[in-house]
């Protein structure tokens, strides 16, 4: 049997494929919000309590992302909002829902609305 040779640009390739990919669905779920989109908010609470799709874990981010997945009545959110609020401070979640009341004042285009 030969022996088999590992690259190790192979894996830099790979990952750097990765993590462009994990760029794009961030940026294209951030463009869907800033229209309301409630599934993208979803996604991008998954993507932050998971540290996910090149983003850092940050349970504030992903607290504020659930949070306006659940007031546009996503089927899954306040669970998962509840899930991600067991793991933070009361200061914590006092952040995230400022942080969801800037994003609500700043993209006030984004009315809420439900991914058909």
């Amino acid at each position: 049997m030969g022996t088999a040779w590992i690259n190790a640009n192979d894996f830099s390739e790979s990952s750097q494929v990765a993590a462009e990919t994990g760029d794009l669905l961030i940026a294209n779920c951030l463009a869907a919000a800033s229209v309301g989109d409630t599934e993208a908010y979803f996604d991008l609470g998954v993507a932050f309590s998971t540290g996910s799709h090149g983003v850092p874990c940050d349970l504030v981010e992903a607290h504020k992302w659930f949070n306006l997945a659940a007031v546009g009545e996503h089927e899954d959110a306040a669970q998962c909002r509840a899930d991600v609020a067991e793991e933070m401070t009361a200061r914590e979640i006092a952040e995230a829902q400022r942080r969801a009341r800037q994003w609500l004042r700043a993209t006030p285009h984004a009315a809420l609305r439900k991914a058909a």
